[in-house]
């Protein structure tokens, strides 16, 4: 049996090992590939592993040996899940493997806004306390996040350990879900889209992506959010109009805007988020935790493992 992974660098580059699915067949492990080597790469493989490497209908349909395709992420819309169920071939994903380090990375940046440590660190570094007349300084507002309202959208297993996380904070919170919650946890209060949107200092978008809400953040209503606000996005970067949240930093309508994706990744240069006052980006790796991605990995090969001996778990339906 042959197996391909496609885009391995992203999942280990390096610090885990692929001996789980080596042990399983013929491994060829490709750090990366570009759309025109994919034909020729898989061309023979029976088990194909991707994280954003595409597998289209065109690829499916070229490739007869393929039976299984693993998606090393939770979202799996790089394969046509369609074409592959009408060929047989069972689609995986990893489901609930980076719900603590995505969680911790939200509050990196909530952090990061209140306080600016980094910021301090270096101007200390750079002799400004040694120089400076009191004992203490600050150069950015000081924000203490007990009684400030968390807005969360999106309240699946990141969400609500978004919201567990600010509870611990003495934070307030609110929260808004396509469907009405029946077990809400003590202190977190869910409320329409409009709501969490106007009440909130900090908002926390942890939705998935969908045609629905495609851009949904925008100039309307980040309009209706407080001028001290916050926007933090660990989610997907379609989510947000990207041009109407620059404006909004650029003028001051809102505070600041902590962002992990964006709507293209790599970005180009041009993206007016990357240049846009108080636009905290850093670079998809809420994720990429040395332990979520063991975790990713382990779940992986379990996925190969139960597909191999007749049990398939975590699959995609069309």
């Amino acid at each position: 049996m042959k197996i391909v992974i496609l885009d391995g660098y992203a999942l280990n580059p390096g610090d885990l090992s692929w001996k789980g699915l080596q042990d399983m067949g013929e491994c060829l492990i490709f750090d990366r590939t570009k759309p025109e080597e994919v034909s020729g790469r898989i061309c023979d493989a029976e088990i194909i592993i991707t994280n954003k490497v595409v597998m289209d209908k065109k690829l499916i349909a070229n490739n007869p040996p393929i039976k299984y395709i693993g998606v090393t992420a939770t979202g799996y819309n790089v394969v046509d899940i369609q074409a592959a169920a009408e060929r047989g071939i069972v689609v995986t994903n990893i489901p609930a493997y980076s719900t603590d380090s995505v969680a911790q990375l939200v509050f990196s940046h909530i952090l990061n806004v209140a306080n600016r440590v980094d910021f301090h660190a270096n101007s200390v570094k750079k002799g400004d306390w040694t120089q400076n007349p009191d004992f203490s300084y600050w150069k950015t507002p000081q924000v203490e996040l007990a009684d400030k309202t968390l807005g969360i959208i999106g309240f699946g297993r990141i969400g609500n350990k978004v919201g567990e996380i600010a509870r611990a904070f003495g934070m307030k919170v609110i929260f808004q879900s396509r469907s009405q919650k029946t077990d809400i946890p003590d202190g977190m209060f869910q409320r329409s889209l409009e709501e969490v949107f106007a009440e909130s200092d900090f908002v926390s978008l942890n939705c998935p992506l969908t045609a629905e809400n495609s851009a949904f953040v925008n100039r309307k209503l980040i309009e209706t959010m407080k001028p001290t606000a916050v926007l933090i996005n660990t989610g997907r970067g379609g989510l947000i109009n990207e041009a109407d949240l620059a404006e909004a930093l650029i003028s001051g309508r809102i505070t600041a805007a902590c962002l992990d994706v964006l709507s293209t990744e790599p970005p180009s240069s041009q993206n007016p988020l990357i240049s846009a006052k108080n636009c905290f980006i850093t670079p998809h790796m809420a994720w990429a935790t040395l332990e979520a991605r063991q975790r990713l990995m382990n779940i992986t090969v379990d996925n190969l493992r139960c597909y191999l001996s007749g049990n398939a778990k975590n699959v995609v339906e069309p």
